[in-house]
């Protein structure tokens, strides 16, 4: 390796090894896009290769790209995102008390803004056919932290609710008078956490100890780490090339506040505030690109779901005992030279979300067994076939151009919108994870700044999008919706040898 090479390839890889890879949640929990330049253009890389992370979206473009390396450091803010509750939950005509769980009306937002997110790639031609690589990035992520109050901290059921209000000062575990009784955000009924007073029959608390509250902050922060090796090898007169990676996986989940489903859950030590688990794991990636002739270029990609180790700590939260693998994606893109100035280009994503239970799952089912049966049926939490987030496939539709000013410089845009990720009747559980984004509309240049040297920023801007609906199973009549608004600043450094 040349010598001038060795100090800032060095110092890129322990940056991106130190810096763990947070919250990116714009298509489903995907990014738009990897590479400066491709999230500049909407995240179109499948057909045209620009740098050394498309082999993110693509690893046969790798063979297009020379001998380089990138990196790259992102500011993403989601920021607003979380939920709202209303006031139209099912009240008791006798009592004046919820009839069963809810959540206290209003808005919950989450906290935590600013995130930074690393990434990194190198790329070797071995001989004039062939090439090998390595790219580290974030494939996605979750942060949500409902610091304010916990979501979840009035699900006990009716009677054991204290009602404060005006002259109302009963004791815990009995039904107050609901005369003047008025439930609205600073004034919710508050769940009865005393365990001295007893259980049914002998006494009217069937929330023993809080087990049923939820007494701590809400949130997930979930956070994956990708390290893809691509082998390319060109076919033919050159103008095609091939490419197979190895890709390796870390993630790690943190989740608190859901202590109301332990209840609910066949491992009730393993559903909330177990602090940071992690997982392990690995896939596959194949790519083909083609230049068809000097203006129109193919490309298409598979990379395999990746087969991940189980969150043993979240065993009781997720389907199937811990399962969380990571969806398969499948790209195809088209590039077009308009001009010699002038490049469009046009990629068309799947994000196989269907095929993991844990998100996949449905949420929309009657819980009232996990809760009264012993043994649990396999749809309870943990369970075989347990509760999901309810998340469908997702299809992305990306349009980006590239303008080339000048030889050295280049203005880039572009715009993307992809498919809902769930319906309004799994809302409630997606509280901790608001990923209702559908629109990128993004901007960029690049400036070759030497013969070797090339510097990128790209903007991205997700319009904030709502997700409304009841959750019938768990809060009944209960309406309410989650959102999310996003922005991305990304800079770049693309070194050529």
């Amino acid at each position: 390796m040349k010598p001038t090479l060795k100090w800032p390839l060095t110092a890129a890889v322990i940056a991106c090894a130190s810096v763990p890879t947070l919250a990116v949640a714009t298509n489903g929990y995907f990014s738009h896009g990897w590479g400066t330049k491709s999230k500049a253009m909407a995240g179109v890389a499948t057909a045209l290769p620009q740098d050394t992370l498309v082999t993110a979206t693509n690893p046969a473009g790798m063979a297009f790209v020379g001998n380089s390396f990138d990196v790259a450091l992102a500011f993403f803010n989601p920021s607003s995102r979380g939920y709202k509750a209303n006031n139209d939950f099912a009240v008791d005509p006798n009592s004046g008390f919820p009839t069963g769980p809810f959540i206290a009306p209003g808005e919950y937002d989450s906290e935590g803004d600013w995130f930074l997110i690393p990434s990194f790639g190198f790329n070797y031609e071995i001989d004039p056919r062939s090439t090998i690589g390595i790219s580290v990035f974030g494939n996605g992520g979750m942060n949500t932290d409902y610091r304010d109050r916990p979501v979840w901290e009035n699900f006990a059921g009716a009677p054991n609710q204290l009602a404060i209000g005006p002259g109302m000062t009963p004791p815990p575990g009995t039904i107050a008078s609901p005369n003047g009784f008025l439930f609205t955000e600073t004034n919710p009924p508050m769940p009865v956490t005393d365990p001295n007073v007893p259980p049914p029959p002998n006494g009217n608390n069937i929330n023993p100890g809080g087990f049923l509250t939820a007494t701590t902050s809400t949130g997930v922060n979930l956070e994956q780490l990708f390290i893809e090796i691509p082998y390319t090898m060109k076919l033919g007169d050159g103008k095609q090339s091939v490419g197979i990676a190895p890709v390796f996986a870390i993630q790690s989940i943190e989740i608190k506040g859901l202590q109301p489903f332990r209840a609910a859950s066949l491992y009730p030590d393993k559903v909330t505030n177990n602090g940071t688990d992690w997982s392990y794991g690995f896939g596959v990636h194949l790519g083909w690109y083609g230049e068809l002739t000097e203006q129109l270029a193919l490309g298409m990609s598979y990379r395999t779901k990746m087969w991940m180790s189980d969150f043993d700590d979240y065993k009781g939260l997720f389907a199937d005992g811990g399962e969380f693998d990571i969806p398969a994606m499948f790209n195809f893109g088209v590039a077009f030279k308009a001009r010699p100035d002038l490049t469009l280009a046009f990629d068309y994503q799947r994000i196989f979300y269907d095929e993991v239970s844990s998100i996949s799952n449905s949420n929309d089912k009657d819980l009232t067994p996990c809760f009264t049966e012993n043994p649990k049926p396999a749809f309870c939490l943990g369970g075989k076939d347990g509760l999901g987030f309810g998340w469908e496939s997702m299809d992305v539709f990306k349009l980006g151009a590239r303008y080339d000013y000048n030889e050295k410089l280049s203005l880039l845009g572009g715009v993307s919108y992809n498919s809902e990720f769930s319906s309004g009747r799994q809302a409630l559980f997606n509280i901790l994870a608001p990923a209702t984004i559908r629109w990128h509309l993004t901007l960029g240049a690049a400036y070759r700044a030497t013969e070797q040297d090339e510097l990128t920023l790209a903007f991205s801007y997700m319009p904030e999008e709502k997700l409304s609906g009841t959750s019938p199973s768990i809060t009944q009549t209960q309406s309410g919706s989650i959102y999310m608004e996003q922005m991305d600043i990304q800079i770049g450094w693309n070194r050529r040898f």
